[in-house]
Order: C-alpha cells, then sequence, then structure tokens
C-alpha cells in the first residue's frame, strides 16, 4: 500500500485579532489542481466555512490562481479565505508586500501588508444593490425590516432600525435555504452597539451550507456601496455580530471595496490524501 499524498494545509481565523474570533478558513498551496470532486470533498472534510486552493498562476496575470469551497458548493468570491491567503503567503515571504490572485468570476484581487499595522488590505469588487421587494425572504427573516435590496451575484440585503434587531435575529434557516445560494445580509447602523462599529451586520447562506458566517468579507461588498452612499463618506468601521464576531474596515475605492482586518493563524500541518 502506497503512502498517502501529504497536502500542506493552514487554518487561520480571519478578521481576527485572537484565536476563536473571526471567521476560520482552510488555506491549501497546491502544485496543481486536482479534480474538483476531490477539492469538493476535501472542503467537506475540513468542514469550514470555506476552503481555499491556490495554485502558481502561469498566465503572468497574478502570483497564484485561487479557489474557494464551501463543504457544500464552490463560490463565485469569498473575501475571509482570500485574506486569510494572503496570510499565509506574505507569512511565508517576508519580503514581499502583496500577493495577488486570479479568481475564476472575481477578477483579480490583492491583498497587501496594512503599512505600519500588522493587518492587511484586500480589494474586492463593490457590489451596489438595488432596491427590490423580497417578501418572502422578509418573513423568512423576521424582525422589523426598513428597506431591502438586492444584487444579481446571489446578494439579498436586508436593512433593519438598529443594531439590537440584527443581533436579536432568528430566522428561519430552512425556509432561507429554500432559495438556494444567496448570501442574506442583515444591517443596521451601529449606534450604541457594544462593538463601537459605525454599520452592524449578520450574514445567513443556508443553501450554500453555512447557516450563519461568522464574519463575511464578500458580504462588505454588498455593505460598502450601501453604507457609504447613506452615510455620506468613503469609509466605516463594520462589525459582524455572529457569535464569533469580527471587525471589518471598509472603504469605496471606485469600482473596489478595500477590507482591512487582521488574521490568526491556529493550525499548521499536513492533509493526508
Amino acid at each position: 500500500m502506497s503512502a498517502p499524498r501529504r497536502l500542506p494545509i493552514s487554518q487561520v481565523d480571519a478578521f481576527a485579532d485572537r484565536p476563536f474570533t473571526g471567521n476560520p478558513a482552510a488555506v491549501m498551496p497546491l502544485d496543481e489542481w486536482l479534480p474538483d470532486a476531490v477539492l469538493q470533498a476535501i472542503a467537506a472534510e475540513n468542514n469550514l466555512a470555506e476552503t481555499a486552493f491556490l495554485i502558481p498562476d502561469e498566465s503572468g496575470e497574478a502570483d497564484y490562481e485561487l479557489r474557494w469551497f464551501t463543504p457544500g458548493v464552490e463560490v463565485a468570491l469569498c473575501g475571509h479565505a482570500t485574506l486569510a491567503s494572503g496570510h499565509v503567503l506574505l507569512s511565508a515571504a517576508q519580503w514581499r508586500n502583496d500577493m495577488t490572485f486570479r479568481t475564476r468570476k472575481a477578477g483579480i484581487l490583492r491583498v497587501a501588508r496594512n503599512g505600519e499595522d500588522e493587518g492587511y488590505r484586500m480589494a474586492l469588487p463593490a457590489y451596489p444593490p438595488a432596491a427590490k421587494a423580497m417578501p418572502d425572504i422578509v418573513r423568512a427573516m423576521g424582525g422589523d425590516v426598513v428597506e431591502t435590496l438586492w444584487h444579481e451575484g446571489g446578494y439579498a440585503l436586508i436593512v433593519y432600525p438598529d443594531a439590537a434587531s440584527v443581533r436579536a435575529l432568528e430566522p428561519d434557516l430552512r425556509a432561507l435555504k429554500k432559495g438556494g445560494d444567496i448570501l442574506y445580509i442583515a444591517t443596521a447602523p451601529g449606534a450604541g452597539d457594544p462593538s463601537g462599529a459605525d454599520v452592524v451586520s449578520r450574514a445567513f447562506a443556508p443553501g450554500a451550507g453555512i447557516d450563519e458566517d461568522p464574519v463575511t468579507g464578500s458580504a462588505h461588498s454588498v455593505l460598502t456601496p450601501y453604507w457609504t452612499t447613506r452615510l455620506g463618506r468613503d469609509r466605516f468601521a463594520a462589525y459582524q455580530a455572529s457569535a464569533r464576531g469580527g471587525h471589518v474596515g471598509c472603504r469605496l475605492d471606485g469600482g473596489m471595496v478595500e477590507l482591512t482586518g487582521t488574521c490568526v493563524t491556529t493550525l499548521v500541518g499536513d492533509f493526508l490524501l
């Protein structure tokens, strides 16, 4: 019987300043792509919100190709696992200031060191949402909804009057799951919230196998253009109020959003295949 193949793996808490906070992601650098079914099986085995897989990019457009898998599906964009991937690579290459990633549906993404800070800056595409009536989603989310908006990438933005309303939500996850691979984002002004943030949110993706996501980078691709318009300024501090919780700095930069945050590595080892 041949020895198992050893694949390097790291687990990183993204948008976190200490272990057990933020959003955990697995990061697996590979020499070449494994079959999609194997990548999906590894992500299911890891049983984290996302597993990021990378191979060196031979096109010359970026440093690495990057793909993301939940335990159930491959996704078009994942912010926290991109931040975690940048953290793993930049921790191993202290002479580098940034890393770029070529993705299949979200273009070229970049993670850079955040100046003197220990954290990182990450560029993601901006996804401005548009007003849309979503009565079934409002009913499943619950609470006193102020407005509802939609982005065609599969993002439903549900706005509430205050942070306490967002924190108190107990959505009907079975009903939301029937919508398929949609990210449901609940948000409100952060005034009076213990996080001290300008904006508070929570995110749910039961159709992708994630009942509640701890801290969601891609949700802030939608939140940033909405809140910069509403607040009348180009940046704000956000807090995702999941059980783990995480702070995200948000800035609108033309057609991109710049998110800032810190990461903590919690596990380094080999996946035996």
